[in-house]
């Protein structure tokens, strides 16, 4: 059977699918994407796989998909990240027998994908682009397609979205913001750009950006003209979302943490889930976001969630009748998430910071901690690095670590050590005790007569040189 191309794969293959769940890094996993079909995701991607990687090593595939097929998770689009054309084939070749279609992730716009030169960071290299998607098209029997993120210029957009369909792309996903808009300076997505590539081309275009609600997907869609919509935060905080439906967070918690324990999956994914889907909550009830953070078992998630719904319950049975008061509902009630511009960033408390959000400020050029150093943030969030807040050590004169108090050279103990060892002082600061070149020299000969006779002092006077030596070696 030839490979359907275009309108015909989306019509047939992805079944006309209208509502997408973007693929999304420890997050679009299999118990994830299953829950989203129930509450009326059409299409799912998997998460971003590293197309290298799944070439090389036989335990990354059999974890990221070939433990992971399930008839009910179809259909699927597997995506790749790459920069060479025969490792993205290569990748493809190994992956397309598990799914309906290959993406190249082009949309990527984070450090990791800046240092490792692949995602959106390849959008300048058109050539080597054109000869991935051509290569994959002609070798692989599933169609390619792209997840790509828009230029500030609409003609360049369409210039570039016009080139990766000639090459072969059979389906274009486009982001409708750069790729500088992310994390604090995301700002709204250009429908625009979408609405202009989606009449530029003639395959067809999902749409991703700015959707938050049902009414949402359906605006755009009118709006844009696309085929379908893609929404990657919006579905984390209401897996419901398509079904234009905002439950009580519980019952999504529930349904995905039964969904696990048939589908297992990383402890840390499910955490990230349960986190997004009670944010709102957990900024009432502090303490339940921290034993979140450090419970250790699905189970301890589990008890976690159910004490986050007791107390909700028990807060609906105080305010019954009550209405929300703001533009939002209840916090217990699946909703967007809004992220704070770069003012109101500023105005959080540094210990209350995700590490997404600091990667977010470090991709940004804000000044921000090490890993190691987020690391310990997150396991104690009243952790400051502030060097301020410091005690103030005096420094080596050598080198600039801290000296050691009582050193006899204003020295730290390596370098102390270096020139205690050279010269005929000792540092009993460091506790450092060396003999001359001259004394090893004497005792290796045996000629020492201070070694080999006792010392005798003056009565009331202190003992010599040798006799200190001789309780030095002693």
């Amino acid at each position: 059977m030839p490979k359907l191309q275009g309108f015909e794969f989306w019509s047939h293959t992805l079944r006309g699918a209208r509502h997408v769940v973007a693929p999304m890094v420890d997050q679009s996993e299999l118990a994830w994407r299953l829950l989203s079909r129930r509450h009326g995701a059409q299409l799912c991607y998997t998460p971003m796989l590293h197309a290298q990687v799944f070439v090389r090593d036989a335990n990354y595939r059999k974890e990221n998909l070939y433990c992971e097929v399930c008839p009910e998770d179809r259909p699927l689009i597997v995506q790749f990240c790459a920069n060479d054309p025969e490792v993205f084939v290569q990748a493809a070749l190994l992956a397309q027998d598990y799914c309906d279609a290959i993406d190249l992730n082009l949309g990527c716009p984070q450090m990791i994908a800046k240092r490792g030169h692949y995602g959106a960071f390849l959008q300048d290299e058109w050539d080597l682009l054109q000869r991935m998607i051509l290569l994959a098209h002609e070798k692989l029997s599933v169609p390619v397609t792209c997840k790509i993120r828009v230029f500030p210029e609409i003609d360049k957009t369409v210039r570039y979205a016009q080139m990766l369909e000639k090459a072969g792309c059979q389906l274009l996903t486009v982001h409708g913001r750069t790729k500088e808009q992310k994390g604090p300076l995301s700002g709204a997505a250009s429908w625009e750009h979408i609405k202009a590539v989606r009449k530029a081309v003639a395959i067809p275009v999902f749409a991703n950006g700015n959707i938050q609600s049902l009414q949402d997907v359906e605006r755009c869609i009118q709006d844009t003209g696309v085929q379908g919509v893609m929404s990657a935060e919006g579905n984390l905080h209401n897996p419901a979302l398509f079904e234009g439906r905002s439950p009580a967070v519980w019952e999504l918690a529930e349904e995905y943490l039964d969904i696990v324990r048939e589908h297992p999956c990383p402890l840390s994914y499910v955490r990230a889930h349960l986190f997004k889907l009670w944010h709102h909550t957990l900024q009432v009830h502090q303490q339940l976001r921290e034993e979140l953070a450090k419970v250790k078992t699905l189970e301890g998630i589990a008890a976690v969630s159910q004490e986050l719904k007791m107390r909700c319950q028990e807060e609906i049975s105080r305010q019954e009748g009550a209405k929300p008061t703001g533009n939002l509902p209840f916090h217990w009630i699946c909703q967007p998430y809004v992220r704070p511009g770069p003012r109101e960033r500023s105005k959080e408390k540094a210990g209350a910071r995700s590490k997404r959000a600091l990667e977010e400020e470090e991709e940004c050029g804000t000044e921000v901690l090490s890993k190691n150093k987020q690391k310990k943030q997150l396991r104690n969030p009243h952790k400051t690095f502030d060097p301020s807040l410091k005690p103030k050590y005096a420094k080596c004169d050598q080198c600039g670590n801290p000296k050691g108090n009582r050193c006899v050279f204003s020295l730290c103990r390596g370098c102390c050590k270096r020139r205690a060892s050279k010269e005929t002082a000792d540092c009993p600061g460091h506790g450092l005790l060396f003999k001359t070149k001259l004394e090893k020299s004497l005792i290796w000969k045996g000629t020492q007569p201070e070694l080999q006779e006792p010392q005798t002092a003056t009565p009331g006077t202190p003992g010599g040189f040798s006799e200190v030596m001789s309780s030095a070696l002693a």
